[in-house]
């Protein structure tokens, strides 16, 4: 110590040199080291629950659980359950400094829980980050989203995926409105043309939780009675959830909603309406400000609060099943959410899949559907169109549609709008031989055919010209139009009647609605628009292509498109006409004819039981390449009532066409097999097919095996 301080010190009563109190406060600061950024190096962890267990953002089998991570004490307020954060992952045991371990990349997760002490023995990582404090994943839906994993062998982390919509911070600084009043219950309205139609509002309407299958009357009266639902849920003080298959379908919802109830009273989340507006309405619903929700498939998840009545509309609709894993499907998991919180489920549709008939078959559901003479004066007249009518008319041999069809649309236009179905999208026709129907493929690399302006044949895969086409099955040497697209079948119904205005609605640009005067609109299924007053008739072409589809729905699915299609007509009474070019004795036309969809789907049901076919049994699809496929199944320990059906090879996908969900990567030959199993074994068979993908992940194995439980296309 030099004299100058020992002086100052010694009694002399002077304070100490500015600079030397300057070196003593950083000193006494460097006692306590400072946590390095991210790793929190030093620093103290939190005193009440320093454990936090998160699931990590990696979507695969072999990590679907939890990892325990530190809590620092300055993140202790925001580290709450159910929260976004980061953290380190993939560091190892080696890289451990003052107790924490270190290193590794920051990857997303939830935080699932507080704990006091790990079960993990060795150093924990700290948490990196809380990425936002608004609590996002609550118990509820962390326990619908884990139920939904465990049915269709998917992770805990993909289905997370789906059910929290991304972050937007504008929208998270937005502070939550209040909640509106419950509504008054509302009138029965149209509801009273059903049987038990009116007992089943007032049971919604007084707390109840009733279950149905509703076989909706054709007309656009089905949005407004799903709103009169809605409103008499919330007229108990409980939330409801509706998901339809599409944004159009969302908006006439939503419409009715606010028409029946005003604004305010329920959120609208589909993907049209933006990233940040969506997770606004989201994040209005998981507080609490918003009892009601009206969307598309995500929507299935929507956190609403004291839950009573969830709805599905048109549950056959293919857009209502993900192409995301573990590719759940909407109905599966509203029946879920019914279950696990005793709420009311309704099911509607104009007509009917198997699964509903088997709700109703099981007793689960009761059915809701109007009496005979309610149909017969809603439904238009259904005139059909057999190969034998084909080969007696003229007009058809000369063009493609027959003289019954000319003669409703020449007295369709009369009256208003007509609409025309054609199965397939396009312009370019597709080709099958004339005498056997063998579709007409590429000698060199088995494409489908197609007819050009200049006449000639080319491959619509390899683009090679075929000069000289014979069937490979007949002989024959003629050719017919397999499938016309809309825009072709467009063309030619404008040179038959070229003082109409002639509409397409498909792919490239979907209608939504359509004026009461006459004109022509030419629509693929799923993209018919709504006219106004209802179509005066419609055509619905080419039925044998959708019939002829090799797939177990086919029937059903051609006849749900064609009374989707149907239902847009006005009544027979004010003269509404519907022709089917079809042959009339087969099922899927006789039930169109008789308008009694529900008796379709309990034939389909009992045949399906006597053959062991879903929905009766469950069943898994199982795709890979054959070396991959045979280890896979080697390795699964299946239930001992499995049985495997297959392989069978996968169509090869080619380079022209978009692939479609499941189908096997571009260029690679797979195979696949079906695993099967009766009804009580769906659990077992999922969690064995799901340890098995678990083990070879964890194993690095190169190629890939696609799994899907409930396939909706299975050959």
């Amino acid at each position: 110590m030099s004299s100058e301080n020992q002086k100052s010190e010694g009694g002399g009563g002077g304070e100490p040199p500015e600079q030397l109190a300057f070196i003593r406060e950083a000193v006494r600061k460097a006692e306590v080291p400072r946590a390095k950024p991210r790793t929190w190096r030093g620093a103290a962890l939190a005193k009440s629950l320093p454990v936090a267990r998160v699931l990590v953002d990696k979507g695969v089998l072999h990590l679907d659980r939890y990892f325990d991570y530190a809590v620092p004490e300055e993140l202790d307020e925001q580290a709450q359950p159910g929260v976004r954060v980061r953290v380190r992952f993939g560091a190892g045991t080696r890289n451990v400094r003052s107790g924490r371990r270190e290193g590794g990349g920051l990857i997303d997760g939830f935080l699932v829980e507080r704990v006091a002490e790990s079960d993990y023995s060795g150093p924990l990582a700290a948490l990196a980050q809380v990425v936002s404090p608004e609590p996002v994943l609550g118990e509820e839906l962390l326990g619908l989203a884990r139920a939904v994993a465990d049915r269709y062998a998917g992770s805990l982390a993909d289905v997370l995926q789906l059910a929290v919509p991304p972050r937007h911070a504008r929208a998270e600084a937005r502070a939550a409105g209040e909640t509106p009043p419950p509504p008054a219950a509302p009138d029965a309205g149209s509801w009273r043309r059903y049987g038990h139609g009116t007992e089943f509002l007032g049971a919604l309407a007084s707390g109840g939780a009733p279950r149905a299958v509703w076989t909706a009357l054709p007309g656009p009266e089905w949005a407004e009675e799903i709103a009169r639902a809605v409103q008499a849920t919330l007229a108990s003080g409980r939330g409801a959830l509706v998901v339809v298959p599409a944004g159009r379908p969302a908006a006439r919802v939503d419409a009715a909603l606010t028409q029946l109830m005003g604004a305010g009273q329920h959120a609208l989340l589909t993907a049209d309406v933006g990233q940040e507006r969506r997770y606004r309405e989201w994040l209005s619903v998981r507080r609490g400000a918003v009892r009601a929700v009206v969307g598309t498939r995500a929507a299935m998840f929507a956190p609403v609060r004291n839950l009573g009545l969830v709805v599905i509309w048109d549950d056959g609709d293919a857009s209502h099943s993900d192409d995301n894993a573990p590719f759940p499907h909407v109905r599966e998991v509203l029946e879920l959410r019914a279950s696990r919180d005793k709420c009311g489920f309704l099911l509607g549709s104009w007509s009917c899949t198997v699964e509903a008939a088997q709700l109703v078959e099981s007793g689960w559901a009761a059915p809701l559907v109007a009496d005979r003479e309610q149909v017969r004066g809603a439904a238009p007249l259904v005139r059909t169109v057999g190969d034998g009518d084909l080969a007696r008319d003229e007009a058809a041999r000369a063009a493609r549609l027959p003289s019954l069809a000319w003669n409703v649309v020449r007295e369709g236009l009369k009256h208003g709008p007509v609409l025309v179905q054609v199965p397939r999208r396009g312009y370019v026709p597709r080709l099958a031989c004339e005498r056997c129907r063998e579709p007409a493929r590429c000698r060199h690399c088995a494409g489908p055919l197609e007819a050009r302006d200049g006449g000639g044949l080319w491959c619509g895969w390899c683009g090679v010209e075929e000069g000289a086409w014979h069937c490979g099955e007949c002989g024959g040497f003629r050719l017919r139009a397999q499938v016309v697209g809309a825009r072709r079948t467009a063309e030619e119904l404008g040179r038959a009647f070229p003082a109409v205005p002639v509409r397409t609605s498909g792919r490239e640009q979907v209608l939504d609605t359509m004026a009461g005067t006459p004109a022509l609109v030419v629509s693929t299924p799923g993209a018919e628009p709504v006219a106004e007053g209802g179509y005066a008739a419609a055509l619905l072409l080419d039925g044998w292509a959708m019939l002829g589809r090799p797939d177990l729905r086919a029937g059903e699915e051609a006849l749900r498109r064609w009374i989707s299609a149907a239902a847009l007509v006005r009544p027979q009474g004010v003269g509404g006409t519907v022709v089917v070019v079809a042959e009339p004795t087969l099922r899927p036309v006789q039930a169109l004819v008789r308008w009694d969809p529900v008796g379709h789907a309990v034939r389909e049901l009992s045949e399906r039981a006597e053959l062991g076919f879903p929905p009766v049994s469950r069943m898994a699809s199982v795709a890979g390449t054959s070396e991959a496929l045979s280890g896979f199944l080697a390795a699964a320990e299946l239930p001992p009532d499995a049985a495997v059906l297959g392989p069978v090879p996968m169509p090869e996908t080619g380079p022209g066409p978009a692939r479609r969900p499941g189908a096997a990567p571009a260029g690679e030959r797979w195979e696949r097999v079906l695993v099967r199993v009766p009804p009580g074994s769906g659990a077992a068979l999922a969690a064995s097919l799901k340890a098995a993908q678990a083990a070879r992940m964890a194993r690095g194995a190169g190629e890939p095996v696609r799994i899907r439980v409930d396939p909706l296309d299975i050959g």
